[in-house]
């Protein structure tokens, strides 16, 4: 099958690893072209891989490019998306795929009626370290699953990112930055959510940028948006998870020693591992038995960023279903900003919303579904 041919808006920092993916480990893609509001951040990445920058108009317009990998700031990435299903092109975007019910819901109508596909990141549960997880959990090696914790507790990015401000304010925050992992991974894990439950607050509405290399270092700017939630989510398979999130965590005192999710079973606990990474290790523990560290091995626990982009480039070629789907980006969208809705207003909110549980990776998976020539 021919590669189906991608263009990038938006140039940031997260966009070098998908550029270096697209053209290294995903044969089934040919990186085209970039463009970004700030022309020089497109011409650094053009220039880096050896590719065309250009407006987005221009990207929009260019009749090569199948589908437009939209790695804009959250507030935008609805907008751009939409602008890339009416110029006739699929759409993928970075996490949340919308910050917005309307939003989503909007691109989902859009993309059915007219033919087109749209997903959305993260892509990091389809990693080797999380399909390992789902598949002990599918032969029962902690019996029936009922209850997980789940924790990301953190210093905020003005200490690593060149300009953090955008974390802070609508659109962003822990929930919307960091909560897509979680809760992908979560549904990824047990199915769709049914009910939430938040509560979070702001414990700090100043901060400054404390990334060293930064050229607005020291500067000032207001936080918008809770920096310390915890919320109960209720599965319709009967899990009851509980998830927490900041930035809170400021200097000698970020590192946490928490979990990143631990699931409780009938028969046992497994810990999952970091679900912003592709590998592992797994913890789990049986009851008689000691902790046993499980290594995760495979082709998938490298940095694979853009992994869901190529299963659904692939779907696109092929019209097999792919499992970083709108449905799946839409779900886990409602999901958070429920969870925002009922810490406003300290009601339980209910889902409107559903997707299937994404298929698990066959084991043993060759990569040669992710490296068409």
């Amino acid at each position: 099958m021919s590669k189906v041919k991608i263009g990038v808006i938006g140039c940031g920092m997260i966009s070098e690893v998908y550029m270096k993916n697209i053209r290294e480990r995903f044969g089934n893609l040919e990186l085209v072209s970039c463009a970004d509001i700030l022309p020089e951040a497109a011409k650094k990445r053009a220039e880096q891989f050896h590719i065309k920058a250009c407006s987005v108009e221009e990207l929009l317009s260019d009749p090569e490019i199948e589908i437009v990998l939209n790695l804009t700031i959250p507030a935008e990435h609805a907008k751009i998306s939409m602008q890339a299903l009416k110029a006739g092109k699929c759409a993928y975007s970075e996490k949340p795929m919308a910050v917005s019910w309307e939003e989503g819901e909007d691109l989902i109508a859009y993309a059915r009626e007219h033919k087109l596909l749209i997903g959305s990141a993260p892509d990091t549960f389809l990693g080797d370290g999380l399909q390992q997880v789902r598949r002990m959990i599918d032969r029962g090696e902690i019996g029936k699953p009922f209850a997980a914790q789940a924790f990301m507790l953190s210093r905020g990015p003005e200490y690593f990112h060149p300009n953090p401000s955008f974390f802070y304010q609508s659109g962003a925050g822990p929930m919307l930055d960091w909560g897509p992992y979680y809760i992908t991974a979560l549904v990824a894990l047990f199915g769709p959510a049914v009910k939430v439950f938040g509560a979070g607050r702001n414990i700090f509405p100043e901060r400054s940028v404390l990334s060293p290399e930064s050229p607005k270092y020291g500067e000032k700017f207001k936080v918008l948006v809770p920096t310390y939630i915890t919320s109960l989510i209720e599965f319709k398979s009967g899990m009851l998870v509980t998830l927490t999130l900041t930035f809170d965590l400021k200097n000698a005192y970020w590192e946490s020693n928490m979990p990143y999710i631990q699931i409780y079973g009938t028969d046992g606990v497994i810990n999952v591992p970091d679900v912003n990474k592709y590998d592992g290790p797994i913890e789990i523990r049986r009851e008689g038995k000691e902790t046993e560290q499980i290594k995760v091995q495979g082709y998938f626990t490298e940095n694979c960023r853009g992994m869901g982009l190529s299963e659904m480039a692939h779907a696109l070629r092929t019209g097999e279903p792919f499992r970083t789907d709108g449905h799946l980006g839409r779900h886990v969208s409602e999901i958070m900003l429920g969870i925002l809705k009922s810490a406003e207003n300290g009601e339980p909110y209910l889902l409107r919303s559903t997707c299937r549980q994404p298929d698990a990776l066959p084991e043993g998976l060759v990569a040669e579904m992710y490296e068409e020539e």
